[in-house]
Order: structure tokens, then C-alpha cells, then sequence
């Protein structure tokens, strides 16, 4: 496997197991991940939070960690990465307002390099209008956003993950494992 260039948007409010999780798994198999957030340098934090499903009608919200960033939003080329992870949670709600961030999506879906989104955050690749014709997965709630821009909504089981091409997509953090194998399974082609 050779070590690939990941960089992830994430901003506060992200999911904290979508944002950790994924940021430390792929550096522990030796890749190397950026993660940036608008307004926010390198050694700054985002606040996490811990999506639980607990019975209720929808996932209840609890605090999560600081999720400290390591690399300059402002100083990223999207062109220097091989790859994107976006998580969700609440971060993606108000990413998908800032062009900067829309532009940065988009460059991976012309250059066909691997995507990983889960849960909430189909909302920023719905804003970037990339899901025209596409297989995706998202928390539920996500299935009208990602219909609405032209995708297909995979409603799939929650530990579950789809593949379209150079996107990969899962409902939530309960699928870790199947989305990050296909992930990896992506970044190593």
C-alpha cells in the first residue's frame, strides 16, 4: 500500500467517532490526513459531538472532544491530496455555505479521486451539486437533500457502506468498518 495524501473538511459540531475514527485509522495505516475547517488554522479545535441512537426518533446529541486541526484551511490546495473524507454531524449544515469549501468538493469529483462521506454529510456534497446520477447513503433524514440534487438515496442498514465509483458512502459512525475497508479498498487502486 502506498501512502496517500487524505485531506478532511470538518468543522464544529462535527460527529465526533466520524471525525476520530476515520482521522486515526488512516493514519495509523500510514496515510497521511489533513483536517481543515474555514476560519481555523493549524493547532486550532472544533468542538465534537456524540450522535447516539438510543431509541428515540432521531439521534440524541451529547458533547464530544476538541478535534484539533492540523493543517491551515487558507494554505490548502485541493490538487496536493489524493483523496477527501468528509464526516458529518453538524459541521457539514454550514460548510456547505462557504463556496471556498464547494469548490474543494468539486475538484475531487472532476479529478475522479477518492471520496468517503458519512451521515450528514451527503448535505455538503448535495450543495456542491456532485450527486447527479450517483448511489448515496446518509443518516436519514439526508434521503430528500440527496434526491433533490439528482442522487440516488441508498437506504441501506446502518453498520452498512456503498460504492459508486470513487464515492464511498455510509448512513452513520455504525458503519465504520464497512466504509473505511471500501475506502481503503478505493485509495489503494
Amino acid at each position: 500500500m502506498s501512502s496517500k495524501r487524505i485531506l478532511m473538511i470538518t468543522g464544529d459540531f462535527t460527529e465526533d467517532y466520524e471525525t476520530m475514527v476515520p482521522f486515526q485509522a488512516l493514519m495509523a495505516v500510514g496515510h497521511q490526513v489533513d483536517a481543515v475547517c474555514p476560519g481555523k488554522a493549524s493547532g486550532d479545535t472544533v468542538a465534537t459531538a456524540i450522535h447516539d441512537f438510543e431509541g428515540d426518533q432521531t439521534y440524541s446529541e451529547k458533547p464530544g472532544h476538541r478535534f484539533a486541526l492540523n493543517a491551515d484551511f487558507e494554505r490548502i490546495d485541493p490538487a496536493d491530496y489524493d483523496a477527501l473524507v468528509v464526516p458529518g454531524g453538524r459541521a457539514p449544515e454550514y460548510l456547505r455555505l462557504n463556496q471556498d469549501v464547494l469548490t474543494m468538493v468539486r475538484h475531487f469529483f472532476e479529478a475522479n479521486k477518492p471520496v468517503a462521506a458519512i451521515c450528514h454529510g451527503a448535505q455538503l456534497l448535495a450543495a456542491a451539486k456532485v450527486l447527479e446520477g450517483r448511489q448515496c447513503s446518509a443518516y436519514p433524514a439526508c434521503q430528500p437533500e440527496v434526491e433533490l440534487a439528482g442522487g440516488h438515496f441508498a437506504s441501506i442498514d446502518v453498520s452498512d457502506a456503498v460504492t459508486d465509483g470513487n464515492l464511498v458512502t455510509a448512513p452513520a459512525w455504525p458503519a465504520h468498518p464497512a466504509w473505511l475497508a471500501q475506502f481503503m479498498a478505493l485509495l489503494n487502486k
